[in-house]
């Protein structure tokens, strides 16, 4: 049994990681914004499942834009041998259309977030010694689309950083791993946010008629049951990657409709890892067994 924080587990990969990693018999810290209001209903779904189930589910509150938020649920959390950096959404819309505290904004949320989670509990994980940190990126984090700027900012600048920690940490006893959903049937797309400059994101024609396509083209995706995306797979990916040995779990798992980005992946990762031997950081990609 592992002690597993989970960050934005309102909806979609968060809220079912709860759900089926306790049920495997982990003890899980389910962490959200604003349990006494918005995300009042999931929070106490959540509560009542594990009553229900005798499941080890605790629900904290948690917004990782906050410090304070972010510290002052970590306090509560003895031990924490897992960390799922979920919480997340995307910005969607031309460059352009967005101003600078709105970009500000996502990037607060995607990656200095995960930053926050992070530093709250590594001093646990360095005492013992141990640890493994789940950084939920996407396809995004890989490829570019227009209308997506913002967001994909966002994602590359996790795996840069995600990456560097890994290096950083696996000399420490702890691993770091991305997972790269592609589109899932979550309510993503229904949480995108869009820019409030509607004047200049209307002079972006060419820009929203892709976006608007790529839209009903993910949507389709969703209604073919034999296309992957249900999201289930994201969290059994989490799954795996938990139950893996150290020494063992790759940097990168694409999971999902992928657009043929795992070869992007394959070709990239030998040249990683000659990149790491020529520099004498072969043994720091991610703790031995």
């Amino acid at each position: 049994m592992k002690s597993i924080l989970i960050t934005g587990c309102s909806t979609g990969f968060g809220y079912e990681s709860v759900k089926y990693l306790a049920t495997k018999g982990h003890k899980v810290y389910a962490t959200m914004r604003n349990i006494n209001g918005k995300n009042e209903e999931p929070a106490s779904e959540l509560r009542n499942f594990a009553k229900e189930k005798n499941l080890s589910i605790t629900v904290l509150e948690m917004d990782v834009t906050s410090d304070e938020s972010v510290q002052a649920a970590a306090d509560q959390i003895p031990q924490v041998d897992v960390l799922i950096n979920n919480a997340g959404l995307g910005y969607g819309g031309p460059i352009e259309s967005f101003t600078s505290s709105e970009v500000l904004a996502q990037l607060d949320l995607n990656i200095v977030g995960t930053i926050r989670t992070a530093n709250a509990i590594l001093p646990k994980m360095r005492a013992q010694k141990s640890g493994l940190i789940i950084q939920v990126s996407s396809g995004a984090g890989r490829a570019c689309f227009p209308g997506f700027g913002i967001y994909h900012a966002s994602k590359w600048g996790l795996e840069g950083l995600s990456e560097a920690m890994r290096y950083e940490l696996a000399p420490l006893g702890i691993d770091v791993v991305i997972v790269e959903p592609g589109p899932f049937s979550t309510n993503f797309f229904g949480n995108i946010v869009n820019p409030k400059n509607k004047e200049i994101a209307e002079d972006y024609a060419h820009v929203n008629a892709f976006f608007e396509g790529f839209g009903n083209q993910v949507k389709s995706a969703f209604e073919d049951t034999n296309a992957p995306t249900d999201p289930m797979i994201v969290v059994k990916t989490f799954e795996k990657l938990i139950d893996l040995p150290n020494g063992s779990r790759p940097l990168r798992t694409l999971v999902g409709l992928d657009f043929g980005l795992q070869a992007l992946n394959d070709a990239v990762e030998p040249i990683r890892k000659s990149s790491l031997e020529s520099m004498g950081l072969a043994e720091w990609d991610g703790p031995q067994s």
